[in-house]
């Protein structure tokens, strides 16, 4: 192999070359996280045959510039892009690739660049499409620790600090309750001038309108435990190119090296060599058209296929109401589960003691901070595959009201495991109840018979999410705080499932993939 540095309009990148005498194919990573970390990943494309070109995006580590996050990637990704085709060590074909903020890099190249510079196939893997879809859950509530610990690592400097946060935790563990939110940087002691700016970005969806006129293949990458899978699995969904295939694992952010609760041994795959795998046919035009790819179903240690026709879009309903059938696939019966109102029709949701997202426990003693309601234990093992929702109807005495559903598995010996949370916001007259939805995302979990589901409504869901203070003021500026007394109508309440009609016939990812 032959590696060398070069700097294309400043910015700095680790070319590696396989042994022989090409040209070859490329693969282009561009990261704020330090080129010097992908190194192996490199040497891996560079071993089957890809020149691998891994550049540091501006402003960080060697990269010249101001490093202003999601505002230059398009130009400077479509400059080298136009560079490696000029090099005559490549063939003239290109593959973008990239997680997290990598995958935003690669993807604007595949749906802004012109054709000089489009890649000839994209791999974005936990993609971070943007700014606002990064800070804000879709209906607009403001991720807090998630965007605190990004910005303290990575906002506003030249190199990362990855325990900048943990640290500041660990010495002040109320750190994320002082006001305001956009104080953030003083408490840190540091200077972070791009924190006030990353929440005045409330546009979502410019990469996601893009999809649809797309015009290479995807291979979309993500986690059920991580917290940018509805982008994953969303971007797949709209894609406009011969091909998308999707990889959507029981991992966090980190994929395999985040495996969650409910990952099996059949989980562990290769990511990386899927990914050169995938290319070399997106490149060649080997893959069928359409859209395919691989769930892995949590608890069950397999594979199922994701696309049409598999029997894993049908709606179930489980709670006070009834439902019917509505989703597309081959098959499934409705079946609905009475729940239990434990407590909390009336409760507070007072800022100052927020329900937290990092603790699964629910007070036995005092005011009720929540409504909880219960099933029955399930009397069958069931798969449920697909997106969750909770209908309800419900007020607040506040015109501004967080309305948190969290979902949990609660196992015969009293273990629990969170399933899934959504959370949105509610603009509405103090007092007036209304029904509406909360979506909770995507799960892909086998529940066993005895398993009951604890399902949690709360106003707040700290410090994954900022708390509203119920002033009206914004929640990132705002600097005082009220509670809020809610009440919610049990009987409304119906938590929306999709369950396999049968037992599914397990795949394998590499073939949904390649295919």
């Amino acid at each position: 192999m032959t590696s060398f540095r070069a700097t294309v309009g400043g910015l700095v990148a680790d070319v590696r070359l396989p042994d022989g005498p090409g040209p070859f194919p490329a693969v282009l990573v561009r990261t704020p996280y330090d080129r010097a970390r992908h190194r192996a990943e490199a040497r891996g494309w560079a071993r089957r045959g890809f020149a691998a070109v891994v550049q540091d995006v501006r402003g960080r580590f060697a990269s010249a510039g101001e490093w202003r996050p999601y505002e230059n990637e398009a130009a400077d990704g479509a400059a080298t892009a136009r560079w490696i085709r000029r090099q005559p060590w490549n063939d003239g074909r290109y593959v973008a690739a990239g997680g997290s903020y990598g995958a935003h890099c690669a993807l604007v190249l595949a749906l802004e660049a012109d054709r000089e510079a489009r890649p000839d196939a994209v791999v974005a893997a936990v993609p971070a499409l943007g700014a606002a879809e990064t800070a804000r859950e879709p209906s607009g509530v403001e991720r807090l620790l998630s965007r605190a610990g990004w910005w303290a690592a990575h906002g506003d400097r030249r190199d990362s600090d990855e325990g900048a946060l943990g640290r500041a935790l660990a010495a002040d563990p109320g750190l994320l309750a002082h006001l305001p939110v956009t104080g953030l940087p003083d408490r840190l002691g540091r200077s972070l001038p791009s924190w006030t700016g990353l929440w005045r970005h409330r546009e979502r969806g410019r990469l996601a309108a893009r999809a649809a006129a797309a015009r290479v293949p995807l291979l979309a990458v993500g986690g059920h435990h991580d917290h940018f899978a509805e982008d994953a699995f969303d971007l797949w969904r709209a894609w406009g190119g011969p091909s998308a295939r999707l990889l959507l694992g029981p991992w966090g952010h980190g994929l395999t090296s985040m495996p969650g609760p409910d990952a099996g041994p059949a989980h562990r795959v290769n990511p990386g060599e899927l990914y050169v795998r995938w290319a070399r046919r997106a490149l060649t035009g080997g893959l069928a058209p359409g859209r395919h790819g691989a769930l892995a179903l949590g608890g069950g240690d397999l594979w199922l296929p994701a696309g049409a026709g598999t029997g894993a879009d049908v709606d179930t309903c489980v709670g006070t109401g009834t439902g019917t059938g509505t989703g597309v696939g081959t098959g499934g019966e409705p079946r609905s589960y009475e729940t239990e109102l434990l407590h909390g029709s009336v409760f507070t949701a007072d800022p100052d003691r927020p329900v937290r997202s990092d603790d699964l426990a629910v007070p036995a003693r005092g005011r009720a901070d929540r409504c909880l309601l219960t099933t029955p234990p399930l009397p069958h093992t069931s798969d449920a595959v697909g997106p969750v929702r909770v209908r309800l109807r419900a007020a607040a005495d506040t015109p501004s009201a967080d309305w948190a559903a969290r979902l949990v598995a609660l196992a015969p010996d009293g273990t629990a495991e969170r399933l899934a949370v959504g959370v949105v916001r509610r603009e509405r007259p103090a007092g007036r109840a209304g029904e509406f939805t909360i979506g909770l995302g995507r799960i892909a979990r086998r529940l066993r018979a005895g398993v009951r589901l604890r399902l949690e409504i709360a106003g707040h869901h700290f410090p994954a999410h900022a708390r509203n203070p119920h002033t009206g003021d914004d929640p990132v500026t705002a600097a005082r705080l009220l509670p809020s007394e809610r009440r919610v109508a049990p009987g409304s309440v119906t938590l929306t499932l999709h369950v396999l009609a049968s037992r599914p016939t397990p795949t394998d990812p590499a073939k949904e993939i390649l295919r």
